[in-house]
C-alpha cells in the first residue's frame, strides 16, 4: 500500500499553538498536537517557539513533507542588526498604540487616504500603529532594531533553522503583508514611506513570497510554505465560496470574504487585506466576541452550556434587555478606551435569562455591523458561514439567522486555520514538484435558516440606539 503524503498545518494564535497532521490527498488530519501560549498584550516570541516545540514533541512530524505556519496577524516583532528579539512582541490586542494610530491617520491626509493607498486605516491593532508608539516610548530600544517582522514569519524563520533572523532571511506572503499598514494589496508592494513615518526611518522588513512559493527548506528536507495569517488561513481552511461570508467568534471576532478586488473603507471598519490564495479579503474585526458569554456565563454562575439554556428561556430582544458589550475597549468601531453598556434595565427585564440572551444578541450585533459593512464594499453576503468555539452555543446558533437576516451554515468543530496552514503546505510542496492535493471536504455543515420575522431587525435596531447614544 502507498503510504499518504503527509502536511503539516500550525496555527500560532494569541492563547496557542496548534498542529495538524494531514493526509494531503484527502484532508484528513492524521494527528494533532497543542501547547498554550502565556495570557497578555505582549509576549516574548521564544514562549511560541517553545509551545511548537512542546505541540510537535514525540514525533509529532515525522514523515511530514510539507510544513506551513498561520499564525495571530498584526503582531511587532522587533529585531536588532544580529536578528535577536529586541523587546517581547506586541500583540494585535495591545491597545497601548490608539493615540498613536490617530496621528498617523491625521498626519497622513485622514481616512480616506489611508484607505486608497493602503486599503486600512491604521488602529491601535495595526503593525504601523505599534512602531509609532515603540518609537516615541522606548526610543533605546526602537533605535536598536534593524527589522520588523510579524509573528508567522519569526515561526516560520526558526522552522527553518534560523535561531538569529538577520535582514534578508526572514520572509512573509501577502496576506500577512497586508495587516501591516505599510503594504498595499493593491500595488503588491510595500510603502515604505508610510513605515518611515510611523517609526522615523527605514528598517528591513520580510520578502513577500507568492502563494505557493515556498520560504525554504529545514535541515532534514521538509518543505517550508510561506505561511499567512490567521483569518487567511481560515479562509484557506473552509474553502469559501462566492457569496460566502465567515464569522469567527474566538478571542475576537471576524467577519471576512474571499473577494475579486482590493477593498477601500475610508469609514475604517472594513480593512481591505490581501488573501493566502491571490484575491483579497476585506475584513472587520472586533475585539468583543466569545469571551462576552464567558463574562457574563461567570457573572451568572453558571457555564457556557447554561448561558445557552438560559439565553433560549428568554424572548426575543431579551425583554428589552440590551448590552453593547464592549468590555474589553473596542476596535471596530474604533473605541479603545470604551467599556460596556447594559441599557433596559427594568424590575421585568432583570433576569438571568434575559441577561443571558443580550449577551449573545449583543455580541452578535456587533458583528452584524460588520456584515453590513462588507456588503457596503461590494461583497455578496447570501449565507454566513459561522465558525469559533461560540459557534457550537445552540444559542448563538438560534440567535445568529435572525440577527443576520441570512442562513446561517455551522460547519463541523475543526481548527479551520491550522487546516488551511496545512492545504497551503499540500500546495506548495505540488508547485514544487510533490503530489497534487486532492478535493478536501469536512462536510456535515448544519445550515439554519432565519425565521422572517422582525424580531432579529428590533434587536439590531436597539443595539443600535444604544450605540448612538452612549458612543455619539
Amino acid at each position: 500500500m502507498t503510504r499518504p503524503t503527509l502536511v503539516a498545518g500550525v496555527d500560532s494564535s494569541t492563547q496557542s499553538t496548534k498542529v495538524l497532521v494531514v493526509d494531503a490527498a484527502t484532508g484528513v488530519v492524521v494527528r494533532e498536537g497543542r501547547a498554550a501560549h502565556p495570557d497578555g498584550t505582549e509576549v516574548d516570541p521564544e514562549h511560541w517557539w517553545a509551545a511548537f516545540s512542546s505541540a510537535t514533541a514525540g514525533g509529532l512530524l515525522d514523515d511530514v513533507a510539507a510544513i506551513s505556519v498561520s499564525a495571530q496577524q498584526h503582531g511587532m516583532v522587533a529585531l536588532d542588526d544580529d536578528g535577536a528579539v529586541v523587546r517581547p512582541a506586541l500583540l494585535w490586542n495591545d491597545t497601548r498604540s490608539a493615540d498613536a494610530a490617530a496621528a498617523l491617520v491625521e498626519e497622513c491626509g485622514g481616512p480616506a487616504a489611508w484607505a486608497d493607498e493602503v486599503g486600512t486605516v491604521p488602529l491601535a491593532a495595526i503593525t504601523v500603529s505599534k512602531l509609532r508608539w515603540f518609537a516615541e516610548h522606548e526610543s533605546d530600544a526602537a533605535a536598536r532594531t534593524a527589522q520588523v517582522v510579524l509573528p508567522h514569519d519569526w515561526v516560520t524563520a526558526r522552522i527553518l533553522g534560523h535561531d538569529r533572523m538577520r535582514p534578508g532571511e526572514v520572509t512573509t506572503d501577502r496576506g500577512d503583508a497586508s495587516g501591516t499598514g505599510y503594504w498595499s494589496p493593491e500595488s503588491g508592494s510595500y510603502r515604505e514611506d508610510l513605515l518611515v513615518r510611523a517609526f522615523g526611518r527605514a528598517v528591513a522588513v520580510p520578502r513577500v513570497l507568492g502563494p505557493t512559493e515556498a520560504a525554504g527548506e529545514t535541515p532534514f528536507g521538509m518543505l517550508v510554505a510561506a505561511g499567512t495569517g490567521d483569518n487567511m488561513g481560515a479562509a484557506l481552511g473552509l474553502g469559501l465560496r462566492p457569496g460566502d461570508v465567515v464569522v469567527s467568534l474566538g478571542t475576537s471576532g471576524t467577519v471576512f470574504s474571499v473577494h475579486d478586488r482590493a477593498t477601500h473603507d475610508p469609514s475604517g471598519f472594513v480593512a481591505g487585506f490581501a488573501d493566502a490564495s491571490g484575491a483579497f479579503l476585506p475584513l472587520v474585526c472586533t475585539l468583543n466576541a466569545a469571551r462576552v458569554l464567558g463574562a457574563t456565563a461567570d457573572l451568572l454562575g453558571t457555564d457556557l452550556a447554561g448561558l445557552s439554556d438560559l439565553a433560549l428561556a428568554a424572548a426575543p430582544g431579551a425583554g428589552g434587555l440590551t448590552l453593547l458589550p464592549y468590555l474589553d475597549g473596542e476596535r471596530t468601531p474604533d473605541l479603545p478606551d470604551s467599556t460596556g453598556t447594559l441599557g433596559g434595565l427594568t424590575r421585568d427585564s432583570m433576569t438571568p435569562a434575559n441577561l443571558a440572551r443580550a449577551s449573545v444578541e449583543g455580541m452578535l450585533c456587533g458583528l452584524a455591523e460588520g456584515l453590513d459593512a462588507l456588503v457596503r464594499q461590494g461583497v455578496s453576503a447570501e449565507r454566513v458561514v459561522l465558525i469559533g468555539g461560540a459557534a457550537r452555543s445552540p444559542a448563538v446558533q438560534a440567535v445568529a439567522p435572525e440577527v443576520f437576516g441570512v442562513p446561517v451554515v455551522v460547519p463541523p468543530a475543526a481548527e479551520y486555520v491550522a487546516l488551511g496552514a496545512a492545504r497551503q503546505a499540500a500546495e506548495a510542496l505540488a508547485a514544487a514538484g510533490g503530489p497534487a492535493p486532492g478535493e478536501w471536504s469536512q462536510g456535515g455543515a448544519e445550515v439554519v435558516e432565519p425565521h422572517g420575522g422582525a424580531a432579529g431587525a428590533r434587536v439590531r435596531a436597539a443595539h443600535a440606539d444604544l450605540r448612538t447614544r452612549m458612543h455619539p
